[in-house]
């Protein structure tokens, strides 16, 4: 299993950042081939040891890091990629890619 962790910067305007992320960033990502489950964070995130809270973190499911690089060269992956540089700029997001396994 590979994941794709999303964290994102408290946004200037949080409303919304919610109403375009919930409305239309989700349901296009739920789109990637290949994905076999999204997670949001609930808020408040309150257990930070060091560093800025982020607003929300998102993690993506995938079988492996090529499912993840597939997915993001599709046409639905690169529509994914473009609407997240309209309500996020790049240094208010950190992704990680990572395979995953339970131990």
């Amino acid at each position: 299993m590979a994941k794709m962790l999303v964290i994102y910067k408290t946004p200037a305007d949080p409303a919304a950042f919610d109403r375009h992320y919930l409305d239309i960033h989700v349901p296009l990502a739920k789109q990637l081939p290949g994905l076999h489950r999204y997670e949001v964070s609930r808020r408040p995130i309150v257990n930070v040891l060091q560093g800025e809270v982020p607003y929300i973190v998102a993690t993506l499911y995938f079988d492996s890091l090529e499912a993840i690089g597939a997915a993001f060269a599709s046409e639905a992956g690169k529509a994914c990629a473009a609407d997240r540089r309209t309500f996020a700029a790049d240094d208010d997001v950190t992704m990680l890619l990572f395979d995953a396994e339970p131990l």
